[in-house]
This record gives structure tokens, C-alpha cells and sequence, in this order.
């Protein structure tokens, strides 16, 4: 199924001619972006400064760039650490609430995003959900000692002041055409990368700038079993969900590790119900761990997600410790 922003996403990443079309609109964009982005530097629009330090892991593109498992790895490091770390988010693709939300392990994905959701189960980590990241941070920090929080997403929310910047990048895709929206994916101009503590590309194996991926497991839905990610402990013949923002990587993944995937694919942020798994059949149905928050119950007993960890440079991850212990 391709959407219509599916087919504007792929021109903006294939450079086609006619994107030139929307460049006024794209200037309108920018000024109002750089517009903003200097009433709240210039404190004209009201900046909150948490008493912790924060770290916003976010992009300057549209669309899933992988920013969900770097969040995943940086809680845990600090965790392993002894490092008190909290999370808020805005919980895309959610019912927004009225009031900021607290996210648990029994929450329902369609309240508070699957992102977050599957954040909070991972790592344990408290991990609060609202529009704005500010309301989000004074209501974690009414309940909870942090030592620091992280944005997962946020690097345009400037109402929350930010003490180190990640932005992440799928390294095929970098950032496209190299316009700003609607000519291109960029929600801000390549030039603001300048400003930014870290640059990380996934799927890149630079040590430096790069994030790679590390094969776990495949996890069964219902009961938690774990197995080897490899075709001996499914069969080779599978059935492959995704509704994320690049699918077609999970697709390719599940192929490089032997399996032979009957692809269906998803709009990023998909809500499943029962008759997405209807005529699937009898084979094992692989999918990913951002998806399988929401499909427990719907797939059946024979359903797996596929366990991945982001393996993050040193330096990276030593740049948040040390905030942490600041």
C-alpha cells in the first residue's frame, strides 16, 4: 500500500525534477522555522531550564532514522551505571492526551505510542508522554530524582532547553535532496547539524559517527520465549510485518539472516487490529519490537519480533555519562 506521502517521500530521496516546483513553499518554511527557532533563543517565547541535564536524541528529517533504539541504548548504559535516567517523549502517532501521561509496562500503545511504550519495557525507566516535553519533564520530576532526562525526539522543541544534542541519520538516506519541507525531508536546513554535540548515522560501521545493530533474538509475543534469530528455529518460509518508517531494512534483515519473508508492509506507526494477521496462514510471522508492542493478542501464538540492540560509539555514550556525573 503506498500513501501519498509515501510517493513524496520517495521523490525527495531519488531527487526528482519536479520537487523545484515546491521551492516557494519551501522558503515560506524556512523563514518560519528560522522565525521561531530565534524567538525562543532570543527568550521571547518562554524556555524551561529542568534543575538535570538533558539530552534530545531527534533528526533534522522526517521519518523513522532509528532514533527509538539509540534512546534504548543510552538509558541502558547509564542504567548499568548506577545512573538515575528518566524519558519523555511526545508519543507520535498516539491519541494526544489532555494532560501529561505516565507510560508503564501494561499501557496502551494507542494512548501513548508505541515509541514510548516500547522505551518503558526495554528499560524500565520512568517515561513521561505530553505535546509539549516541557509539561512532560516538570510532571517526571514532580515524582521521580533523575540524575538526567532524555528527549526521545525533540531537536525543533525549543521551549525545553537541551544541555546536549544527538541527531540521528540512516546512512543510505543522509538527508536527502538537501531541501527543506515540502521540497525535501529536512525539518531544518543541513547547516544546523554545525550546532549539534553528535552526529550518528545507523547502519554506518564508522566507530566514530556510526551505529550499527546487534542480532538478539526473536521473542515470542504471547509467552516470551526467546530464540535464535536464524530459520533452524522457525523455518526458512515466514511471514514479515513491519509498520515503520523504513521497512524495507527489516525486510532485507530478515533475508540476510536466511529467512525467505512474505512481506506486508505498514504506514510507520501503524494501529494493527485482528484483520491485519487475517489469511496469513500457518506460518511463523516475524516483526519488529516496535510493532509487536502493539499486536499482542491480534497475531496469534505463533507471532515473534525480531530483538535488536544499537550499538552506539564510546564516545557518545561517554559524553552522556559525563553529563550525567556533572
Amino acid at each position: 500500500m503506498i500513501a501519498a506521502r509515501d510517493v513524496l517521500e520517495n521523490a525527495w530521496y531519488r531527487g526528482a525534477a519536479w520537487l523545484w516546483l515546491l521551492r516557494p513553499l519551501e522558503a515560506v518554511f524556512r523563514t518560519f522555522a528560522a522565525a521561531r527557532r530565534g524567538l525562543y533563543h532570543s527568550r521571547l517565547l518562554p524556555v524551561f531550564r529542568p534543575p538535570v541535564p538533558v539530552v534530545v536524541v531527534g533528526n533534522i528529517t522526517v521519518g523513522g532514522t532509528g532514533k527509538t533504539p539509540v534512546v534504548i541504548a543510552l538509558v541502558e548504559s547509564l542504567q548499568q551505571r548506577g545512573i538515575k535516567v528518566g524519558v519523555v517523549s511526545r508519543g507520535y502517532g498516539a491519541r494526544a492526551p489532555g494532560s501529561p501521561l505516565w507510560v508503564h509496562a501494561h499501557s496502551d500503545a494507542g494512548r501513548c505510542g508505541d515509541e514510548p511504550l516500547l522505551i518503558q519495557r526495554r528499560t524500565g525507566c520512568p517515561c513521561v508522554v505530553a505535546s509539549r516535553r516541557a509539561q512532560a519533564v516538570h510532571t517526571l520530576l514532580a515524582r521521580c530524582a533523575v540524575d538526567i532526562i532524555i528527549s526521545d525526539d525533540g531537536l525543533q522543541h525549543y521551549a525545553l532547553a537541551r544541555d546536549l544534542e544527538i541527531a540521528v541519520f540512516d546512512a543510505q538516506r543522509g538527508t536527502g535532496n538537501g531541501f527543506c519541507l515540502p521540497a525535501g525531508p529536512l525539518r531544518e536546513p543541513v547547516k544546523r547539524l554545525r550546532e549539534v554535540g553528535h552526529v550518528l548515522y545507523r547502519g554506518s560501521a564508522d566507530p566514530r559517527n556510526g551505529v550499527r545493530y546487534a542480532i538478539d533474538s526473536l521473542v515470542n509475543l504471547e509467552t516470551g520465549e526467546a530464540r535464535p534469530a536464524a530459520p533452524a528455529a522457525l523455518g526458512r518460509e515466514v511471514v514479515a510485518v513491519a509498520g515503520i518508517g523504513q521497512p524495507l531494512q527489516f525486510m532485507e534483515t530478515l533475508v540476510a539472516l536466511g529467512f525467505e519473508p512474505e512481506q506486508h508492509c505498514f504506514a510507520d506507526h501503524h494501529r494493527y487490529t485482528a484483520a491485519d494477521f487475517a489469511g496469513l496462514g500457518d506460518r511463523p510471522i516475524i516483526m519488529t519490537e516496535k510493532d509487536a508492542v502493539k499486536c499482542a493478542g491480534l497475531a496469534g501464538d505463533n507471532a515473534w519480533y525480531l530483538k535488536i540492540n544499537a550499538v552506539l560509539p564510546d564516545a557518545v555514550t561517554s559524553a552522556v555519562v559525563a553529563l550525567a556525573r556533572s
